[in-house]
């Protein structure tokens, strides 16, 4: 069995492609770069985790198109990545437009080309995120595409087992399958030391510190 693994080198894509491993599939590793302001570090830690799981294949795509259109504090640097807030209401300004059904695309294709029997993509609708590509709904609809519009007339599976699970439920499946979190990245505005206040940060640190485990990582607040 073959899967395209979405690997963005944060948590999430990590720990899904190590499940795949255990699930049996060989890896098709398959990263995104599009102009975010971590690039530079998620290009990084993605080669390293597609090397630690001897991937089949790595492969990495450009989307600086979608730096073009805006809109999102992760590729237009003129918007300020917003903090962590409970109260906060509404969509973060994190969200990047439409992002997965561009990513989801050229996975389909890339897994098409390769007769690969999975697509494993990390998202999650729990935590802080509220993205409305992240929701169940979504990825049924996508699901609905790839039957309709592939030659494979439903063989390709899109897997998303962390869609209803919390950062704390995927830290600690990840500790069973001995994930090498510190090769990975999630804070959406440093690549060098963490910033400990941005939503991707704060839910990082909240999963292993509920789990009694000290994070990898260096953040500003430690310094």
């Amino acid at each position: 069995m073959k899967a395209v693994c979405l690997l963005s080198g944060g948590m999430d894509s990590t720990t899904l492609a190590y499940l795949a491993r255990e699930r049996g599939y060989k890896i098709l590793a398959l990263h995104f770069n599009y102009r975010q302001r971590t690039e530079e570090k998620e290009r990084s830690c993605a080669r390293t985790i597609a090397r630690l799981l001897n991937a089949e294949e790595y492969l990495e795509v450009d989307l600086t198109y979608l730096s073009l259109f805006g809109k999102s504090s992760l590729t237009d640097h003129a918007i300020p990545v917003e903090p962590y807030d409970p109260e906060r209401e509404g969509i973060p300004n994190t969200y990047v437009p439409f992002r997965n059904a561009n990513l989801l695309a050229i996975a389909t294709s890339y897994a098409e080309s390769r007769d690969a029997d999975a697509i494993f993509i990390g998202v999650q609708a729990q935590d802080y995120s509220g993205y409305p590509d992240c929701r169940p709904a979504f990825i049924e609809a996508f699901q609905r595409a790839i039957d309709t519009g592939t030659r494979s007339g439903g063989r390709i599976r899109l897997v998303t087992p962390f869609v209803n699970l919390s950062k704390r439920d995927i830290l600690s499946l990840g500790l069973s399958l001995h994930v090498p979190y510190e090769h990975t990245w999630s804070c959406y505005q440093a690549e060098d030391v963490a910033c400990g206040v941005c939503g991707a940060c704060h839910f990082r640190q909240a999963a292993f510190f509920a789990l009694g485990i000290k994070d990898p990582l260096p953040y500003r607040s430690e310094e």
